[in-house]
C-alpha cells in the first residue's frame, strides 16, 4: 500500500471503525485511542497489507484491540458503573435509538460485535468470521440469537416506545 492509498484508507475508514469502536466500548476516549492505535498498526505494516484487504485489516486491528482493553479493564471497578446500577435505569424512552442502544448493551459481546459488524457496517458472514476468529456458520448463529435477543427485548410491554 502507497502512502496515497493509506491516506485514503483513513478518509474513508476512520468513521466507521470510530463507530464500531464507540458502540462497543460506549466511551469516546477509549474508541479513540483504539482507531488511533489501529491506523498506527496499518502504518507500520502498509507495506505488507493490501489496499483492497485495508478495511477489514483495520477492524480486525481495531477489534483485536479492544478485546485487549475490555481484558485488561475486566477487573477494574468503574465507580461511575456502580452508581449507576444503583441508581437504576428507566425504561422510558425518547426513542426507538434508546431503547436499541439499550438492547445493544444487554447483549453478549460477541453477539453484540457480529450484529454491528453485519448491521451497520455491511460485512459478510464471512468478512464477519475473519475479523472475529469464527468461522461462518458460528457467525450466523450469533447473528441470529442477537436479532431474536434485540427483537424480544423491543417488544416487551416495559420496554415499549
Amino acid at each position: 500500500m502507497t502512502p496515497q492509498e493509506y491516506n485514503k484508507c483513513v478518509d474513508l475508514y476512520a468513521d466507521r471503525v470510530y463507530r464500531f469502536i464507540a458502540k462497543n466500548t460506549r466511551n469516546k476516549d477509549d474508541a479513540q485511542d483504539i482507531v488511533q492505535n489501529a491506523f498506527e498498526i496499518l502504518w507500520k505494516n502498509h507495506l505488507n497489507v493490501e489496499y483492497m484487504k485495508s478495511r477489514s485489516y483495520l477492524f480486525t486491528v481495531a477489534y483485536h484491540n479492544m478485546i485487549d482493553q475490555f481484558r485488561k479493564r475486566k477487573n477494574e471497578a468503574d465507580i461511575t458503573d456502580e452508581h449507576n446500577q444503583v441508581q437504576g435505569r428507566s425504561n422510558q424512552f425518547t426513542g426507538a435509538k434508546d431503547a436499541l442502544e439499550l438492547g445493544l448493551s444487554r447483549l453478549p459481546e460477541m453477539q453484540k460485535t457480529a450484529v454491528l459488524l453485519r448491521d451497520y457496517e455491511g460485512y459478510s458472514y464471512e468478512e464477519i468470521g475473519q475479523i472475529t476468529g469464527l468461522n461462518e456458520s458460528q457467525v450466523k448463529v450469533y447473528i441470529f440469537r442477537a436479532r431474536t435477543a434485540l427483537k424480544n427485548f423491543l417488544v416487551t410491554q416495559e420496554n415499549a416506545i
